[in-house]
């Protein structure tokens, strides 16, 4: 399946339905005053997120989207029948956007939530709805209310909670496969992975994360080189970045550490707050590497790179030191989950 994560789409809810003017004639009653209903309501347009879903591809060939109106009131006191709301079923982690005024309608975050996307009109009042002391026989009645219409951006931001970074070939997609049950395409040619792949990675019983790996990035993807930065805002929602450097490149003119630099100046010209967030560094296929020349060789990567926070080395193809690296993620994954403690107020203490 094409993985789409932009699209646009008009949505139209359906317009309220007149009210009548009639009044009651049945024999014997000559003046039966005046019985006119009022108007159906029209049709809603709502977005529900849907766990099953992981691409906006349904939107891409069916841009429009329209509910029916409501139905117009009839004598006998009989109101117009409301019409059906149209439920938009999209991917957990959508961004809704007016198009008109770039103004956020809202985002799926949980499965099943639901977001009003167009309010149907209400509708019209019949005659009967006039009738007073002084004005026995009305003939006013009222058009219903239309419906509101919109044009709408979708923008997918998948929910995961720890995202792979690095340049293409690193290895991502061998980590993401070898830990999780996720099935990426894995080759030995650069951007071998096109769109994200989530993963479940699972710890122990009931100790689990979401795992997510993208694209690669590569120096100039400002300017639009490679796949550009169209795929890091998939990263956003994350709670730890992985930066996952090839410690063992095949060509030896081809430094590490300057690629690693690489990423990062490309990740702080994207977004500074993605740049600000918890970012591990994680060497792969050390396996590539003599074990007496490793330890040296690690240092100087650090050294080199400048590097303070939290190292780890791993083979994604033999899973060397994958165990400790998924046990530290999880770790902090759950204690990110945590709410913080509500600090004590004294007013509340018992007398």
């Amino acid at each position: 399946m094409k993985f789409v994560d932009e699209v646009t789409i008009d949505v139209a809810a359906g317009n309220g339905g007149s009210g009548c003017a009639s009044f009651r004639r049945e024999k014997f009653i000559p003046f039966g005053g005046p019985d006119g209903g009022d108007g159906g309501r029209g049709g809603s347009v709502w977005a529900q997120a849907d766990v099953n879903l992981n691409t906006l591809i349904d939107f891409r060939y069916a841009r429009r989207h329209e509910a029916r109106n409501g139905e117009a009131g009839r004598g006998s006191d009989c109101n117009g029948a409301a019409a059906d709301d149209i439920v938009l079923r999209m991917p957990v982690g959508t961004i809704i956007r007016d198009v008109e005024t770039d103004d956020v309608v809202g985002e799926l975050l949980e499965p099943g939530e639901r977001i009003l996307l167009a309010k149907g009109g209400d509708g019209g009042f019949g005659n009967l709805h006039f009738k007073t002391s002084t004005n026995r026989a009305p003939r006013q009645k009222t058009p219903g209310w239309p419906g509101e219409s919109k044009s709408l951006k979708l923008e997918l931001r998948v929910l995961a909670d720890v995202g792979l970074l690095g340049q293409p070939n690193a290895g991502k997609s061998t980590l993401i496969a070898a830990v999780s049950n996720a099935r990426p395409k894995i080759a030995d040619y650069p951007f071998t992975t096109l769109y994200p792949n989530l993963g479940v990675v699972r710890v122990g019983p009931e100790q689990s994360f979401v795992m997510a790996d993208i694209p690669g990035l590569i120096e100039g993807a400002a300017e639009g080189a490679g796949l550009g930065h169209q795929f890091l805002r998939h990263l956003q929602r994350s709670r730890l970045l992985l930066h996952l450097v090839d410690f063992a490149p095949l060509d030896d003119n081809v430094d590490p550490v300057a690629e690693a630099k690489a990423i990062v100046a490309e990740l702080k010209k994207y977004d500074e707050a993605l740049y600000n967030k918890p970012r591990w560094l994680v060497l792969n296929k050390v396996d590539m590497v003599d074990a007496e020349e490793r330890e040296a060789k690690i240092k100087d990567f650090v050294k080199r790179f400048k590097w303070k926070g939290r190292v780890f080395t791993i083979s994604g193809l033999t899973r060397e030191g994958c165990e400790d690296l998924l046990r530290a993620i999880y770790e902090h994954v759950k204690a990110e989950k945590v709410p913080p403690a509500k600090e004590h107020d004294p007013r509340f203490d018992e007398a």
